[in-house]
């Protein structure tokens, strides 16, 4: 959740989509790449509905390796699903292309290398805590709310205490990659496919379901349970995906007009290559497709199966292309939200948490999307807020962490 460069000043938009003037602000003067902004914010918009309908309808599918994927009863109820399936890669690839954005943007400014990395290192670690200080505790609003239809994780063992979400596998993937930015692009993209691909050949088949996997393992590679230990984001695969937004951020750096076109093209070759995989139904699925086009885009996501890699960053690459053409006026919702992923993130889990305490039962879809909404509403104020008080901070401030 890195922004792309933070804190430098917005603009109107250029042609393509990306900042075409430049103008003095109080904190800085730069040109913002307006389609990021825009695809994040879509993102943690998608995010939030699929986070109430945790809180508020007590429903959260879990397409787990080894377990049966989730069924549905209705197409409503699938896509409510499935729309949020592009938020995980979508935040993972921007991260990446963050870093890079945000490193050159300082070197412009005369930071040295050792600098950069180390407010890069700073960031990935408060992401790690906050993890455990700050988004752990609000699922427990989904414990307290009522009864949670949902799918087990593999593995067991006693009550999970120690979580390891989201921001712990976005926070040491930054890290990891605020090591290596320096590698030419041809090695971030052949790290990253490596890693995908290593997930597919050793996630285990179904008949270790219950193997109560050590910790190490669960947190690299298997998700699910192991005693007081829970994973749902194992590093490796997401290391992979983080790893494609850097070389794709290299790529910015070099053109951005050539970007957006590569983007679009990359995402129609990516969502060939799914309906190729999905249609053969073996290599990169890790669960065949089911029956009817529910069944068909039904895929795979903890650990992200190949075929969700192709089909949500397919998704995110033309979503960008096409936000890219698209005037700044249309898109300004977007860019409020879009510009301050973390503090909507925390904030939007507590308040849905809250919201969710109204519904001890469950609620229906129609609630459901009217809460979704009105949480919306709500935060749209303070993030604005926010937004306007990070960048009136110096860039070295630790609220830029946030």
């Amino acid at each position: 959740m890195i922004e792309t460069p933070p804190g430098d000043a917005s603009t109107d938009a250029g042609p393509g989509g990306f900042q075409g003037t430049e103008r003095g602000s109080q904190a800085e003067v730069g040109s913002r790449l307006v389609c990021l902004d825009a695809l994040r914010g879509l993102i943690v918009v998608l995010m939030a509905l699929d986070h109430a309908n945790y809180f508020v309808a007590k429903v959260h599918p879990g397409e787990f390796w080894g377990l049966p994927l989730p069924e549905y009863s209705s197409i409503p109820a699938f896509l409510t699903r499935f729309v949020s399936h592009i938020c995980a890669p979508g935040f993972f690839f921007l991260m990446g292309v963050g870093i890079i954005l945000f490193a050159e943007s300082r070197r412009k400014k005369g930071w040295p290398n050792a600098q950069i990395t180390r407010l890069l290192l700073r960031r990935g670690f408060v992401l790690i805590g906050c993890q455990f200080l700050l988004e752990n505790p609000a699922w427990l609003f989904g414990l307290v709310g009522g009864h949670m239809q949902a799918t087990g994780a593999p593995g067991g063992g006693g009550m999970p205490f120690l979580y390891f979400g989201v921001l712990f596998c976005l926070g040491a993937s930054m890290v990891f990659w605020a090591l290596l930015r320096r590698l030419r692009p041809a090695v971030c993209i052949a790290i990253s496919v490596g890693a995908v691909l290593i997930t597919q050949f050793l996630t285990p088949g179904s008949g270790q379901v219950d193997h109560l996997f050590s910790p190490p393992v669960r947190v690299l590679l298997v998700p699910g349970q192991t005693g007081i230990v829970q994973v749902y984001y194992p590093l490796i695969p997401w290391f992979g995906v983080t790893g494609l937004g850097l070389a794709f951020g290299k790529i910015i750096v070099r053109d951005r007009r050539l970007a957006v076109r590569l983007a679009f093209a990359g995402g129609v070759v990516f969502l060939l290559m799914f309906s190729a995989l999905r249609l053969a139904g073996r290599f990169g699925n890790l669960h065949p497709p089911g029956t009817g086009w529910i069944g068909f885009l039904n895929v795979t996501k903890y650990p992200p199966s190949l075929v969700m890699v192709l089909l949500t960053l397919g998704l995110c690459l033309i979503l960008l292309a096409l936000f890219a053409r698209v005037g700044q006026g249309a898109l300004s919702p977007l860019l409020t939200f879009g510009r301050t992923p973390f503090f909507f993130y925390v904030a939007h889990l507590y308040l849905y948490g809250v919201a969710g305490l109204a519904f001890p039962r469950w609620a229906s879809l129609a609630v459901l999307y009217l809460v979704w909404m009105g949480g919306l509403v709500l935060l749209y104020p303070f993030c604005r807020w926010y937004g306007v008080f990070k960048r009136s901070k110096p860039a070295t401030s630790p609220w830029r962490s946030f």
